[in-house]
């Protein structure tokens, strides 16, 4: 008698789970349409991908560091100072290839076109006068210059030329120098520096006491300007700490680099998801309608 009862409540339990099975195959049918709708609408997952290219210049800082660049006529020195402004132009060129040329009697190349402007930054700090024997080789400093410029593939070649004095020593004459740079597409801006008349100028007594000797400013501007007109550039004078910090501003702005920036969108296609599902489901409903429930008598 136990068994006949236990034997039948298990029959309803199963005829009850199978009804339960079969009123839930609509639903699953219904989930399946539903995912296989949403497939086809292909949905995507996206966002907006920004490139930026860069036609920088290349620039060669050409710095005089013979002795009258210790005059006092820029705080505090005309040598410290052409540094400064150097250093803030460099600073600013980010997208652009810098080198340095430091000269005196002769020329030589301080640090070679990077654009690791920190290694251009920290040699241009180690500059100071004294490192090259004296005179003013403004020809050589050019050629100096155009050499690193020579194999470059920049559509503006730069050379900015800063000096206090005139050429009186060197193997080559500064206005053929900057011939033979232009024939190279190399542009020069020429940077007189000193003030108008004397300046004073650190001299040591026999006892190695300082004393400042007002110096005259003998800058040859004629040549500093042939140099620039035969080359495509630009002459500048700067007389004082804020007249050279406005010329490399301006040099700055005469000598953009060329951005391009180019835009689109990035997709990634996700159909595939709620067609994945949508089987899973469509196979489960027809498992249970089939299979596991079959018709109910």
């Amino acid at each position: 008698m136990i068994y006949t009862v236990t034997s039948r409540f298990g029959d309803v339990w199963k005829r009850s789970f199978r009804v339960n099975l079969w009123r839930a195959v609509p639903h699953l049918w219904a989930v399946a349409l539903a995912l296989f709708s949403f497939a086809a609408a292909r949905p995507r997952a996206g966002n907006e991908v920004q490139k930026i290219y860069t036609e920088g210049i290349d620039i060669v800082v050409t710095l005089d560091i013979s002795s009258s660049m210790l005059a006092m006529d820029f705080k505090p020195n005309r040598i410290e100072a052409a540094k400064k402004e150097a250093a803030q132009f460099i600073a600013g060129r980010e997208n652009d290839r810098i080198g340095l040329v430091i000269f005196a009697s002769k020329a030589f190349p301080q640090c070679p076109l990077t654009i690791d402007h920190r290694m251009v930054l920290q040699l241009l700090k180690q500059v100071k006068v004294g490192l090259i024997e004296d005179g003013t080789a403004i020809g050589d400093a050019i050629v100096t210059a155009a050499n690193r410029l020579r194999k470059s593939k920049a559509k503006s070649k730069v050379i900015i030329l800063l000096t206090d004095g005139r050429n009186n020593t060197g193997r080559v004459d500064p206005v053929t120098a900057a011939n033979a740079a232009a024939a190279l597409g190399i542009k020069i801006y020429s940077i007189g520096m000193g003030t108008l008349g004397k300046a004073p100028y650190p001299v040591q007594d026999a006892f190695g006491r300082t004393r400042y000797v007002p110096m005259d400013v003998q800058i040859d501007e004629q040549t500093l300007k042939q140099v620039a007109e035969v080359s495509g550039g630009e002459y500048f004078r700067a007389t004082d700490s804020e007249k050279l910090h406005k010329i490399y501003q301006q040099i700055d702005r005469m000598e953009k680099t060329k951005i391009e920036v180019k835009k689109f969108k990035h997709y990634r296609e996700l159909y595939a998801i709620p067609l994945f599902l949508g089987f899973v489901f469509m196979s489960a409903a027809i498992f249970f309608e089939y299979v596991v429930v079959r018709p109910i008598p």
